[in-house]
């Protein structure tokens, strides 16, 4: 692999990490969490520049499902980060607390739990629509050059146990009730084991990129039919 996509990949990965991180906010404490954020702020920003050829190609070549699903899932990313970044330096108690923002707290907690949330979802099949090219790497670092329907079937069978545990998250952690802001107040158990809760929270991005991942094949699939009929 060249420099530069080591690089790329590891960024994605730290990021992946402390997006998980700071949904278990509860678990480690205010201050932790903000300087996560922070940190998670600094790679949102190596991530752009790094793939600074996307914003290039935006006016260019034709528009299949595929890209369009792509492009309005990244932009969804972008505003679900923008609006957690914003309204975590609004209510900012240690890192920013020397900016000087008097007030909006109601309004930056509201954008807070939206951006949250909804960038757990987004990020996670964000991740899922490049799922492929990760197997990619993956196989390469094992040197495995040739395909198995078995190891595709194996594959199948766990991600969609692991998405079915991640339903189950999603309902049992009250996931709809903070997507659409019916309660201001969220549930925090800070006594829960930390595995626990992030098994919960790996089988739910899980999901997410079990679904983005073959919504994609069938999407190929479907193309490839068209074209040869």
């Amino acid at each position: 692999m060249k420099p530069k996509a080591i690089i790329k990949l590891a960024v994605d990965m730290l990021m992946t990490l402390a997006l998980l991180f700071l949904m278990g906010y509860h678990l480690w404490g205010e201050a932790l969490h903000e300087w996560v954020g922070a940190g998670m702020l600094l790679l949102f920003i190596a991530h752009h520049i790094l793939n600074g050829h996307w914003y290039k190609t935006l006016f260019k070549g034709k528009y299949n499902a595929l890209r369009i699903l792509t492009l309005c899932t990244t932009s969804l990313v972008l505003v679900s980060m923008l609006a957690q970044m914003y309204s975590g330096i609004v209510m900012s108690r240690y890192v920013f607390v020397f900016l000087p923002f008097g007030g909006g707290m109601s309004l930056a907690r509201r954008l807070h739990i939206l951006g949250s949330y909804w960038g757990f979802l987004l990020m996670s099949l964000h991740l899922g629509l490049h799922w492929n090219m990760i197997l990619g790497v993956l196989r390469k670092s094992a040197r495995i050059k040739s395909s198995s329907k078995v190891r595709s079937i194996i594959a199948f069978i766990i991600g969609l146990a692991i998405a079915g545990y991640g339903v189950w998250t999603f309902i049992s952690r009250a996931f709809p009730t903070y997507l659409f802001l019916k309660s201001e107040f969220i549930f925090l158990n800070y006594s829960e084991p930390k595995i626990l809760f992030y098994i919960d929270y790996l089988a739910l991005m899980g999901l997410c990129i079990f679904i983005a991942y073959y919504s994609t094949k069938l999407i190929r699939k479907f193309k490839k039919k068209t074209e040869e009929s």
